[in-house]
């Protein structure tokens, strides 16, 4: 028997916001993540964003007049400021390093914290640098790995904390979508693995934790003209515990673009042996607001599905979440949700399936991430 809820049932889905709403945010970067998502959702929630930089003045000048942001500068003068407290970083994953490591240097003493990208690095060995630099220098690292914060996602990860589902078995991610590769993408090592399969990698995380072993498959997008090793993605992520975890990132989905119909659409599943849940991403229909979904049945409600619901969506509502983390964390002094330290497990999940998935071989995630 099917139930429909108007409300999300007290779920823990919204993220908690910053006593203090006014931390002087400064911006780098002005292309699509930054204008449509960080800066609309900060809008929103009503932070403050006080100065941009681009490597193109002219958009970032347009940006700035979007959303009333005063100041216009180069990198190097923003970077320096004196008046930001907050750097907001969206610049490609090859460039973020040498911008994080200028920022350190620059804004020792008086920066308070940093959002950086996802791809955090694209490598552990960078990613641990990075943390260990802004540690350091008493900077607080956070990552923008914004799925955690779609509605679905988080909503499901406060059903596993409750222990509905009890023990885990199996979680899913089935996605039937067609990334836009920005342009900077065709000279990433890695294209497929640690732009769009880092948001299920990591999901996988939140749920369930970093797993024992990986195995991985892949093959280039046929639509994708560039030279590249990884397109559509497929992995097994299997937990000590039991658990196995598994997703098919297909960023092809037929010919859709070619004159075939299409099929698009991501679902996400996770069955336990008390329960399961099962619910669908909105992502793909952006910028129509589609609000993921979810549903869930337990054996102490049998024969019921529970269908909370919300009018958020994943773009642009989930940056509200992934910059409040790191405000409540600088306000409390305590780590991010989204730390640094911890999303270099995420940059290894991804080592680990990119080798597993071009060289054929089964990867334990001790062999990635060593003794450190």
């Amino acid at each position: 028997m099917p139930t429909s809820l108007d409300s999300a049932l007290g779920l823990n889905y919204k993220p908690t916001l910053p006593r203090r709403l006014d931390w002087r945010v400064g911006c780098v970067g002005s292309g699509f993540i930054m204008r449509d998502c960080h800066l609309l959702a900060y809008r929103n929630a009503g932070f403050n964003p006080i100065a941009i930089a681009s490597r193109n003045e002219t958009t970032a000048k347009e940006v700035a007049a979007q959303y009333n942001i005063p100041i216009v500068q180069s990198i190097e003068a923003l970077l320096a400021n004196p008046e930001v407290e907050i750097l907001d970083v969206a610049v490609p994953p090859a460039a973020q390093p040498d911008l994080i490591r200028r920022a350190v240097e620059l804004g020792r003493g008086r920066l308070r914290g940093i959002l950086a990208q996802k791809p955090l690095a694209l490598s552990v060995m960078v990613a641990r640098e990075l943390v260990k630099l802004c540690a350091d220098a008493g900077i607080v690292l956070a990552v923008n790995q914004n799925m955690r914060f779609d509605q679905s996602v988080r909503a499901a990860k406060d059903i596993l904390n409750r222990g509905w589902l009890g023990e885990i078995v199996l979680a899913t991610i089935d996605m039937r979508a067609i990334p836009h590769w920005m342009p900077w993408a065709e000279g990433l090592p890695s294209l497929s693995t640690f732009v769009m399969s880092i948001h299920h990698l990591d999901t996988f995380r939140y749920w369930l934790g970093t797993p024992e072993r990986v195995l991985a498959s892949t093959r280039p997008d046929p639509r994708t003209k560039f030279p590249h090793r990884d397109g559509i993605n497929l992995y097994i992520l299997e937990y000590e515990s039991g658990a196995r975890a598994a997703s098919w990132d297909d960023v092809w989905t037929g010919p859709s673009k070619e004159g075939a119909a299409g099929d698009i659409g991501i679902k996400w599943r996770i069955e336990g042996t008390d329960g399961l849940m099962q619910g669908t991403i909105g992502w793909p229909k952006y910028p129509t607001r589609e609000p993921s979904s979810l549903e869930y049945s337990t054996r102490q409600q049998p024969d019921t599905w529970v269908r909370p619901k919300w009018d958020d969506v994943w773009f642009p509502d989930a940056f509200v979440g992934t910059m409040a983390q790191l405000l409540v964390a600088v306000e409390n002094g305590i780590e991010p949700e989204i730390n640094g330290r911890d999303n270099v497990e995420t940059v290894a999940l991804c080592e680990a399936v990119f080798a597993a998935a071009t060289e054929h071989r089964v990867v334990r995630m001790s062999d990635v991430l060593g003794s450190a």
